[in-house]
């Protein structure tokens, strides 16, 4: 990571910005989402404050390409999942953000934990996460950091 956030919206702040961030970007973060429906689960969520999807301004769209590259090739080479979900909901948490969720056949372990994709082969269950202490989660975060592409 090359870039560090000023500040951030709500629904950064909901999802443990700052010490959740993954990556940083000029438009756009990731964060590692504190619910592990899936191993590698995250939040890219928009450093703006719009409510609306097509209120981003068009760099941010031009952005959004290079990000899910680097989400994509990351998520593949640490874990190699089978299918990737973007979801955006955004009925609780106001600001433009998805809900990534790499989508895996088989139980992937890691860092002492195993985790069970609980939807496959349907529609995620986002009300039954994989129980992960917080060294689970840094160890994560941190193997996600490490393996990030060089952000310029």
């Amino acid at each position: 990571m090359t870039r560090t956030t000023g500040t951030a919206n709500t629904t950064m702040e909901k999802f443990g910005w700052p010490g959740s961030l993954v990556a940083d970007y000029d438009h756009w973060v990731v964060l590692l989402r504190p619910e592990q429906v899936t191993l590698g689960a995250l939040v890219l969520a928009a450093k703006s404050d719009v409510t609306a999807f097509s209120e981003l301004p068009a760099e941010a769209f031009s952005e959004l390409g290079t990000v899910t590259r680097h989400i994509e090739a990351t998520l593949s080479r640490l874990w190699s999942y089978n299918k990737i979900n973007y979801v955006m909901l955004m009925m609780v948490d106001p600001h433009v953000h998805f809900h990534v969720l790499p989508r895996y056949d088989t139980p992937r372990d890691f860092a002492g934990h195993s985790f069970v994709d609980r939807g496959w082969p349907k529609t995620p269950d986002l009300g039954a996460p994989n129980a992960v202490d917080a060294a689970g989660l840094d160890a994560i975060t941190h193997a996600l950091r490490d393996s990030w592409p060089v952000i310029s």
